[in-house]
C-alpha cells in the first residue's frame, strides 16, 4: 500500500468512490514548509498546495494501492504533480501539489 496525503476533494467519500472505486478513512497529519491555495480549471476551482515556508497544510493520509494512484492522477490532471513528501508524524507520503 502507499500513503497519500490529502487535502482536498479526495477526502471526500464520494469523490474516494467515484475515483478509486472505494471509501477509505483517513488519519490526520500536517505537510509543513507548505500553503494551501486555489487552482482554477475548466471545471471549477479545486484547492492546491504550493511550497512556502512558515506554512503548513492540515490533512488526512490514506492508503492507496499503486494502482488505485494511477486512478488518482488521472483525476488530478496534469495541472497537479506527485511528489514525495515528510509529513509532521514523520510519515513518508505521496501528496498532489503545484
Amino acid at each position: 500500500m502507499e500513503k497519500l496525503f490529502t487535502y482536498g476533494t479526495l477526502q471526500i467519500p464520494e469523490v474516494q468512490q467515484r475515483v478509486f472505486h472505494r471509501v477509505v478513512s483517513g488519519t490526520a497529519d500536517t505537510l509543513d514548509g507548505w500553503f494551501k491555495t486555489d487552482i482554477t480549471l475548466h471545471d471549477g476551482t479545486f484547492p492546491i498546495i504550493v511550497e512556502q515556508a512558515d506554512s503548513h497544510v492540515d490533512g488526512q493520509v490514506i492508503e492507496v494501492t499503486p494502482e488505485e494512484l494511477v486512478l488518482i492522477d488521472r483525476y488530478e490532471t496534469e495541472a497537479y504533480r506527485r511528489v514525495r513528501v515528510t509529513l509532521q508524524s514523520g510519515d513518508e507520503a505521496w501528496v498532489y501539489c503545484e
